[in-house]
């Protein structure tokens, strides 16, 4: 655990570089090495697993309950639902079919879904929402879709209501901005079935609400509700298919996706014409503030400005009206009455007015494509995935946007606030909901996922090993319920032994970057199928030209080791142009099979294939060709018996 150089890397058997791994933890942590030969780290490992496993066996349980409880199997697409998709205005990405198609096979299926879309503000998911609450309604099913604002409620209304304008659907909104007679109505309209699909805020987990029948549930945003808020969710997913839609989904949410205990879709590919927000990180300067927004206003456009405490907002507006008298200013914020928030917004909306100041409202919801420029103030006092979605506000057409992001003095910030100031800027492309979820994953590590009380082994092992033991536990305890693991991952490691004196690693004149070596020992160890150490291969002749003698004999040696383990060697010992070997006696088939198994082995092997047999082991001996290399040589013999 520490930083490895070329000559300690040479020293590790290529099969072991799958157990290097870069070691990250909370800030300041320092772990405790453990001497050679020591059992102390094993015990760790082994300790930290027993804990997952106890912590983990109540998140898998729900997901096996969500797994194994009868749900609702919908149909194939109708007529209707080809002629909806056949109007949507713009030509979907790959990235977007890929998950659409993800949610109607799981739809499809006679269980809940449980799906996360994860993609980039303005990159389609409330498409999918669209396609696969039409596909429910279709089926006599009623939707809600469950969002954090009544902004972003108002926002999905008018887009859902437009896509399904031409089908005979009956949309409603629940939120605060409605009158408590218009909600009364809109309620008892849901128990009877009238209602098909309800769109409000965490109004729609009230006791009141009740449905005649719901058959999809979307959530829009979920890190944004609260723990009661959760629970109730939770509740419903055991029976009623569920769709999350996130850009930059929370460490929790993020982490549960990829340790397998929730279905996750990417939508990664950006639509046609669309720029990268250019992101500055600036200290506060008047000049800056109003070149920006002159700017912006020159080109018939409109400005966010994000202030997040209502106690000076009025004041900052003030300053701003000083800065740029030729701006028309409005104030927005979340204490506002239902109808002042509302004439704020729709002045906006409507381009009466050139700059909106807000507080954290505006996160989410807001599409305007006239809105290219945003400020933020105390840009340091926000979270990784607010920065983002902040910034998604603007951007949103094929204009070039920009983002202040303003500070007070570098030496008043603290380190987590410099990182995710530096990740935002950074991850400024693109697509880049992903890297900064996963980024703010490494920050703020898991949250809650299984507790803050794992912060001492995340400390102990390092962030990457860890979430190795945790996915192990989980698998685990997944095939204990016999759930549905993934093939792949019921595969063991590939553990056959082989004894062979050769020159098997990457020259460092071949590829001299330590830590670009390691990535590829460990990638050439982890890849499962010889196509995939073909590719590989492939890769590192277009990266770094032709194989030298040892590299290529690197490749030989994690393919012969594939080979060996399809063929049920246990080990092998290459010298001296002779192979010597056994199979392994709990894998090789029984009785009749055993005879015909063996029987093919025999007959596609050379004339000097010689057989031993006792009660240990399944041996065998031949003599390998001299008129190529050795590993040549039992590559073909293992490739023929296979």
């Amino acid at each position: 655990r520490g930083t490895a150089n070329s000559d300690e890397l040479a020293d590790v058997p290529p099969e072991k570089m799958d157990q290097i791994q870069k070691y990250s933890s909370g800030d300041g942590a320092v772990p405790a090495l453990s001497k050679l030969g020591s059992p102390n780290w094993e015990k760790l490992k082994k300790r930290t697993k027993k804990k997952m496993k106890e912590i983990a066996a109540e998140l898998i349980k729900l997901y096996a309950t969500r797994k194994t409880r009868p749900g609702y199997a919908f149909c194939q697409d109708t007529v209707w639902q080809k002629e909806l998709e056949a109007s949507f205005p713009f030509e979907e990405t790959v990235d977007q079919i890929g998950a659409i198609a993800d949610v109607k096979k799981d739809m499809q299926l006679p269980r809940p879904m449980d799906r996360l879309i994860c993609g980039d503000v303005g990159y389609g998911k409330t498409e999918v929402a669209v396609r696969a609450a039409f596909k429910a309604i279709n089926e006599g099913k009623q939707v809600a879709v469950l969002v954090p604002t009544t902004i972003l409620a108002q926002q999905h209304f008018d887009t859902f209501s437009e896509r399904l304008s031409r089908f005979p659907v009956s949309i409603e909104l629940l939120s605060r901005f409605k009158s408590p007679g218009r909600q009364k109505e809109t309620l008892e309209r849901l128990k009877t079935g009238e209602v098909d699909l309800v769109i409000g805020t965490h109004r729609l987990l009230s006791k009141d609400v009740r449905f005649k029948d719901l058959g999809l549930l979307v959530v829009d945003e979920e890190q944004r509700f609260g723990v009661m808020h959760k629970e109730k969710l939770k509740i419903l997913k055991q029976t009623v298919d569920t769709l999350t839609l996130s850009a930059t989904p929370i460490p929790r949410t993020m982490h549960m996706a990829l340790m397998g205990a929730k279905d996750m879709s990417i939508i990664n590919s950006p639509p046609q014409n669309r720029l990268p927000v250019k992101t500055e990180v600036s200290r506060f300067d008047p000049d800056l503030i109003r070149q920006a927004i002159l700017r912006e206003m020159d080109r018939g456009g409109q400005v966010f400005f994000v202030h997040n405490r209502v106690q000076s907002i009025y004041g900052i507006a003030a300053l701003l009206n000083d800065l740029v008298p030729e701006a028309k200013i409005v104030v927005a914020h979340g204490q506002m009455k239902g109808h002042q928030l509302e004439k704020a917004m729709m002045k906006f909306v409507s381009g009466e007015v050139h700059v909106l100041v807000s507080t954290m409202i505006i996160e989410n919801g807001i599409d305007l494509p006239k809105a290219n420029t945003l400020i933020i103030n105390r840009a340091d006092k926000f979270g990784l995935s607010q920065l983002y979605q902040l910034r998604g506000r603007v951007g949103r057409s094929d204009r070039q946007a920009y983002a202040y992001l303003l500070i007070p003095p570098v030496r008043k910030l603290t380190r987590d606030a410099i990182k995710r100031l530096q990740t935002i800027q950074e991850y400024s492309e693109l697509g880049a909901g992903f890297k900064i979820a996963m980024r703010d994953l490494e920050i703020r590590g898991a949250g809650n996922v299984f507790g803050a009380e794992q912060t001492g082994f995340v400390n102990a092992l390092g962030y990457e090993l860890y979430t190795k033991i945790i996915k192990e536990s989980i698998n685990e305890i997944r095939s204990e319920l016999d759930l549905d693991v993934e093939k792949a991952e019921q595969e063991a490691v590939f553990d056959v032994n082989i004894e062979c004196k050769i020159d098997a690693y990457l020259p460092e004149e071949y590829v001299s970057s330590p830590s670009e070596r390691v990535d590829i020992y460990r990638r050439l160890v982890k890849a499962r199928t010889q196509e995939s150490v073909e590719d590989l291969r492939r890769e590192l002749v277009d990266r770094f030209g032709k194989l030298p003698r040892q590299a290529q004999n690197l490749i030989d040696y994690i393919q012969v080791k594939h080979l060996a383990s399809v063929a049920k060697i246990l080990k092998m010992k290459i010298s001296k142009g002779r192979l010597q070997g056994s199979f392994d006696y709990d894998l090789i088939p029984q009785r009749e099979d055993f005879r015909s198994w063996l029987g093919g082995i025999v007959a596609q092997a050379p004339d000097s294939f010689e057989l031993r047999h006792d009660e240990k082991e399944l041996g065998f001996e031949m003599a390998l060709p001299s008129n190529e290399s050795d590993l040549d040589a039992v590559k073909k013999f293992l490739q023929s018996i296979v």
